[in-house]
């Protein structure tokens, strides 16, 4: 009887040695994909964050000498986040008004400089503010806690502040309804017409933000943030957020979470013809690095494989404290 000998299947056939798989591979990265988010104090030494391995707050001339440095090794887009100390927090947030703010001194610096970057600053509250929540308090409503209307006086303030600074994208990340259309119009009457606008479209109340809040130093003092951000039971609300913020003037949208959240991404490419931005948040990168420091996988791997998966699920950029790293490891 002759012996059976089963035929490779043609799948396999395109894994068999690097360079074939590379040829044949449909989802690439390139550096330019990659946005590196930057936490800028007005302390005079760097300030290691414990959660977050190999991310720390950066003085000003720190953060524009790193700019300086990571571009010339092919990394040119950076979100800015501010550390305020506390004694310049208050219950409006108004520090992040100013021009001795660190993202807008960041960002004159940066200028000053003359690199090709795109200088992307995040526009909210929770950092600046006593109390820790993205904008004005109401003061006699526990449950909605956030004064929707006079956060986005604020938000206009704040916005033609970080323009003046020499931010090329402003990125509202408070989940204000109707700060979109608020930004655009405090853009376009400045003469700051050439201003992206990144909406943080779709946003959920995620867990996962804890150690960017020791980062950021914006932790709340009391309730949370399930009054304005998105609920991660409910899968279709996207959808309303999502067409508001375009109908407004959004220039690009982002979905945030991203790995646990690659589901709403696919979902969200489908549905809008906007750059898409993924942010890979913090909890998902400690949770890696965790996960690295007890050997139970190789950081480097893993890192790849999950931004990967981001790029594979629609994003078009991606926000990751991973950006200098993976410069480093793609092809």
């Amino acid at each position: 009887m002759d012996q059976y000998h089963p035929q490779p299947k043609r799948p396999r056939r395109l894994r068999r040695g690097v360079t074939l798989r590379d040829a044949v591979a449909d989802i690439s990265i390139k550096r330019d994909d990659l946005i590196l988010p930057l936490f800028v104090t007005d302390k005079d030494d760097p300030q290691p964050v414990e959660s977050m391995p190999g991310v720390s707050q950066l003085p000003v001339k720190t953060a524009i000498q790193s700019i300086g440095e990571l571009t010339d090794v092919g990394l040119r887009q950076f979100i800015l986040f501010g550390v305020t100390s506390a004694e310049k927090k208050d219950p409006t947030g108004r520090f992040a008004l100013s021009a001795d703010a660190p993202v807008n001194q960041t960002l004159a610096g940066v200028r000053d400089m003359g690199h090709d970057v795109t200088m992307i600053a995040d526009l909210c509250f929770c950092e600046y503010t006593d109390h820790g929540h993205c904008g004005v308090l109401l003061p006699d409503d526990p449950k909605t806690v956030v004064d929707n209307d006079q956060t986005l006086d604020q938000l206009r303030l704040a916005a033609t502040c970080l323009a003046q600074a020499g931010a090329d994208v402003v990125a509202p990340s408070g989940m204000m309804d109707g700060q979109i259309q608020a930004i655009r119009g405090a853009l376009d009457e400045a003469s700051f017409t050439q201003v992206c606008i990144l909406a943080y479209s779709v946003k959920y109340a995620s867990s996962l933000y804890d150690p960017f809040r020791d980062a950021g130093q914006g932790s709340m003092q009391f309730g949370d943030r399930k009054g304005y951000q998105m609920d991660f039971r409910r899968s279709r609300e996207w959808q309303t957020e999502l067409q508001l913020d375009i109908e407004q003037g959004a220039d690009m949208v982002m979905v945030k979470p991203a790995a646990t959240y690659l589901d709403i991404i696919h979902q969200v490419r489908q549905a809008c013809h906007l750059p898409l931005v993924a942010y890979h948040v913090s909890g998902e990168y400690a949770m890696l690095h965790a996960a690295a420091r007890q050997g139970w996988l190789d950081l480097k791997h893993a890192a790849l494989e999950t931004t990967y998966a981001i790029k594979r699920a629609g994003a078009d950029l991606i926000v990751t404290y991973f950006a200098k790293e993976l410069s480093k490891w793609i092809r």
